[in-house]
């Protein structure tokens, strides 16, 4: 049997004590058992988030959570500015035809994060934005956007900021209360390290403002059941358990780890593998790199999906291709979750020897030293 690594960046693996935590006896959750559950689960996941807001629990994956926030945070008489950078910011815009939301588009070179002149100048232009949109970590492209500076002109006009945060929360600094953002969201099969299943949203008393003063468009995804039902750490609908269960275990063991050290090793993942590609003459794709996920050009005609194949299936490491206009361009290695340094090096292997394998003049333990060389400086 071979054993299995998976780097896409998402689902991401899952450690082994976490499956073990999941795998037993069901409980039903409409218990004090649950209850006592979700009450430490809120308290962990404003640790991560680094806010003192309310933080919610959804059923479902990231994009719900999402949808939740942009249909209760953008009520009829509001309008939105969203940023349009990638494939999973174009999923907001579709959100906000969807609910017949009142919103421009502000379209970026793909590879680019947003920055606050960006926003500035999108607000300066149409005086009725009152709501940014924006994804912090675009997981398509592996941009990272300046959500810090972005906070702080939103701020400074009375807009509300909401934020995309799926793969950056529990991966790379956030910090939802010093920053002012509005509201933040994260699903559970990124830097969770679980399957998916969950989304998570914390929801500032700005926004909540915002939620209160409108009509909610949705059923399943509505902040104020899910707020109402947080009164008692119980939920509106069945959650599910098992996963609240795995969540818990994760959290914990977060908490313990520490965000700084976890955003420090995950950045330290992330330069060795960069390192490893331009070793190895690739190029690094995007322009304003994110920590949590790579994304490496390959060379003009070269067959991406056989590249995909031959990593998972000779060499047991499975990566993410490109979306949209990147697709059969790139690939993508996670850098999120229970991943570490030999991990990596072992997935820089297996790149090597497919590249070799599929005719690619490759230095064969290029990419190896590069990354262990950035491995040792960052140790120094």
């Amino acid at each position: 049997m071979k054993k299995e690594r998976l780097f896409t960046p998402g689902p991401v693996m899952v450690p082994d004590e976490a499956l073990l935590e999941m795998a037993r006896p069901m409980k039903h959750h409409r218990t004090a058992w649950y209850r006592d559950m979700h009450r430490e689960v809120h308290e962990l996941l404003q640790y991560l988030f680094q806010t003192s807001s309310t933080c919610l629990t959804f059923t479902g994956s990231g994009t719900s959570a999402m949808e939740a926030v942009i249909a209760g945070c953008c009520p009829a008489g509001h309008k939105a500015l969203v940023v349009r950078n990638g494939k999973f910011a174009e999923r907001w815009a579709k959100e906000c035809v969807t609910f017949g939301i009142d919103h421009t588009n502000l379209d970026l070179e793909w590879g680019t994060g947003a920055k606050p002149a960006d926003i500035v100048k999108a607000m300066d232009a149409d005086a009725k934005i009152d709501t940014v949109i924006v994804v912090h970590s675009e997981t398509s492209t592996t941009a990272l956007s300046d959500v810090a500076g972005i906070a702080k002109v939103t701020r400074d006009r009375g807009a509300l900021l909401l934020v995309d945060g799926i793969t950056a929360v529990g991966a790379i600094p956030v910090k939802m209360d010093d920053w002012g953002v509005d509201a933040y969201v994260t699903g559970s099969q990124k830097a969770l390290m679980l399957p998916p299943g969950l989304g998570f949203a914390a929801i500032s008393p700005r926004a909540w403002e915002r939620v209160d003063s409108g009509k909610t468009q949705t059923l399943y995804c509505d902040l104020k059941a899910y707020r109402k039902s947080l009164e008692s750490f119980d939920a509106p609908y069945t959650p599910a358990v098992t996963l609240v269960r795995g969540l818990l275990y994760v959290l914990r063991g977060v908490k313990e780890r520490g965000l700084e050290s976890i955003w420090s090793e995950t950045a330290t993942l992330a330069r060795a593998t960069r390192a490893a590609a331009v070793a190895m003459g690739l190029r690094v794709y995007a322009k304003d790199t994110v920590d949590s996920v790579t994304a490496i050009l390959l060379p003009d005609g070269f067959d991406e999906p056989k590249l995909r194949a031959t990593m998972r299936d000779r060499h047991g490491f499975s990566v993410a291709g490109g979306q949209g206009e990147l697709k059969g361009r790139i690939i993508r290695l996670s850098h999120m979750g229970y991943v570490d340094a030999f991990d990596t090096l072992g997935a820089i292997a297996a790149l090597e020897l497919a590249l070799n394998e599929l005719g690619y003049a490759v230095t064969i333990g290029a990419g190896i030293t590069a990354a262990q060389q950035a491995f040792a400086d960052s140790a120094a």
